[in-house]
């Protein structure tokens, strides 16, 4: 992927900071890159001059947004740690009318997750009132994503080049008797997943529990909306009820996080 930046073309067309927007648009490079890259690569692929890129990734240092580590090669800073934790709250207050919505329907817990560079990490979670068993998983959870359904949901709209990258950062530790832990099977469950247009983790995690899940579209950064119970309520009936429910709800939650809010009211001087 490449972001261009070029002459903050998209910056002088929205009236925006040229600088400004070459610098999220390195960020989102490094992003994109896994969080750590060299200089020369991230100007290849922000499409900037060398000694632009050397300048501004020289300030997001100093102001401690990116880091210089030993091998020369840069990587986001701790500074974002704090932005992203208070941005995945707010994408759970954000998502929770359209959960909220699912799990009327359903009648079973609904979840939120994204992809934070190889890990599924859950950022909100709506329980239904009315049943006794119900499945709880802590928002803030970390997990690897070969053996959840929204981790497969995510996958299934990478190219299988760089799923098998991240399968082999990650390993494919078993869980269960069902944990897929081989490439091969998992890129096979991944062609059966964009055929079908949803995901799901047949007992991979936990035993006795069946989990559904969708992609959520155009979100900025990789996300899914999951519902999950146990086996005896979750079976093919419900999971062909679920997809389209999730579906609905995942364009609800794309079209509320691509709302820009409110309107602007600069003026030249």
């Amino acid at each position: 992927m490449t972001v261009v930046a070029k002459e903050g073309a998209s910056a002088r067309n929205s009236g925006g900071v040229q600088s400004l927007d070459r610098a999220f648009a390195i960020l989102e490079v490094m992003a994109d890159a896994g969080g750590i890259i060299g200089l020369s690569q991230l100007a290849e692929k922000a499409d900037l001059p060398l000694a632009t890129i050397h300048r501004l990734v020289r300030t997001l240092v100093d102001l401690g947004y990116v880091r210089q580590e030993q091998s020369r090669q840069y990587s986001l800073g701790p500074r974002l740690m704090r932005l992203a934790d208070t941005s995945s709250k707010r994408i759970g207050t954000w998502a929770r009318p359209a959960m909220n919505d699912a799990v009327a329907e359903l009648g079973e817990s609904v979840n939120l997750a994204i992809l934070d560079g190889d890990e599924i990490v859950y950022v909100a979670q709506v329980q239904p009132s009315n049943n006794f068993m119900r499945m709880f998983t802590e928002v803030g959870k970390r997990t690897h994503p070969h053996a959840t359904a929204v981790g497969k949901a995510i996958l299934a709209h990478r190219p299988d080049q760089e799923v098998v990258e991240l399968l082999g950062r990650t390993g494919m530790s078993r869980h269960t008797s069902n944990t897929l832990t081989t490439p091969q099977e998992f890129l096979a469950e991944l062609a059966d997943i964009r055929a079908r247009g949803y995901a799901i983790d047949e007992g991979e995690q936990e035993i006795g529990v069946r989990c559904v899940a969708v992609m959520v579209p155009d979100a900025p950064q990789p996300m899914a909306l999951s519902t999950s119970g146990p086996l005896p309520r979750m079976g093919d009936e419900m999971v062909e009820r679920a997809a389209p429910v999730l579906h609905a709800a995942a364009a609800e939650i794309a079209r509320e996080l691509g709302r820009t809010g409110g309107s602007s009211d600069e003026s030249s001087t």
